[in-house]
């Protein structure tokens, strides 16, 4: 990867989508919306582990070799004159494999205050009153208590990404991640973007907060969740009112580990 490679992953709901539409306005810059190379690696790694008959006659340099390869092929035509920048919720649980593929590599974390995330998804279940979502298997029944277990269980959407993020936060590998919450994105995008290019060792650019362009449409439709990646044209707070019931609000009002302090145990950089 000739100019380099970094990671956007974290909590859904929680800015990536817009943190990849702000730095594709940079032209040294390859980025955007999840890519299918989190979903190849792990498809990779399976096959080549002793699921397959045949690993017999992979040993460890060829899997390593296999798996860097496939960022390679994938971004052939990309890499040779741009930084990528591959946006996967995966990379957080695959930290360490990430460092020892491309040692350079630094992954942003976009988080949310957990509430949030699950009243965010709810809304947009809610929006799309005619449409069922793959986001809960397209079935049509539930409540919001159904549906908010089923997205912070281990394998749901959001519980998934809370663990892998958790888990790159106490690795050996912490120093590697940067942890962007979404109030600085959307309240002080700049301070957001200085920060971005700070740790990833990448030269400043002057964004515009106010003409941002990304289309999602058909990738949500197909989906079955309009309004999945929308990006607004502008960078800036959104103020409503929850729709969670108290008690599940309370329920997972505890949960944002990041935001304490005396949690940060490896001082991961919080902006």
């Amino acid at each position: 990867m000739q100019n380099g490679i970094h990671m956007i992953s974290g909590l859904p709901r929680a800015g990536s989508t817009l943190l990849g539409a702000l730095l594709r306005q940079n032209p040294a810059l390859h980025a955007g919306m999840t890519s299918p190379v989190g979903g190849l690696f792990s498809v990779l790694r399976r096959e080549l582990s002793a699921t397959n008959e045949t690993s017999v006659f992979v040993d460890d340099a060829q899997r390593e070799a296999m798996l860097r390869g496939l960022f390679t092929g994938y971004y052939q035509a990309i890499h040779p004159t741009h930084t990528v920048i591959d946006t996967n919720r995966l990379w957080c649980s695959q930290l360490h494999a990430v460092s020892a593929l491309f040692p350079e590599a630094r992954v942003i974390a976009c988080v949310r205050h957990l509430p949030w995330i699950i009243d965010s998804i709810e809304t947009l279940i809610r929006r799309n009153l005619w449409q069922t979502s793959k986001i809960f298997d397209f079935e049509a029944g539930g409540t919001v208590w159904s549906r908010a277990n089923a997205l912070t269980s281990a394998n749901g959407l959001v519980g998934f990404a809370w663990n892998a993020l958790k888990q790159a936060y106490y690795s050996n590998e912490s120093d590697r991640m940067m942890v962007l919450t979404y109030d600085t994105l959307t309240n002080r995008p700049g301070q957001a973007l200085e920060a971005v290019y700070a740790f990833l060792g990448l030269e400043h650019f002057e964004h515009d907060f106010e003409n941002i362009e990304f289309d999602a449409t058909d990738f949500d439709a197909r989906i079955g969740t309009p309004g999945l990646h929308t990006v607004r044209p502008s960078v800036g707070p959104t103020e409503r009112r929850t729709i969670l019931p108290p008690d599940l609000w309370a329920r997972f009002e505890g949960d944002s580990f990041w935001r304490d302090p005396k949690l940060n145990l490896r001082g991961v950089k919080v902006v």
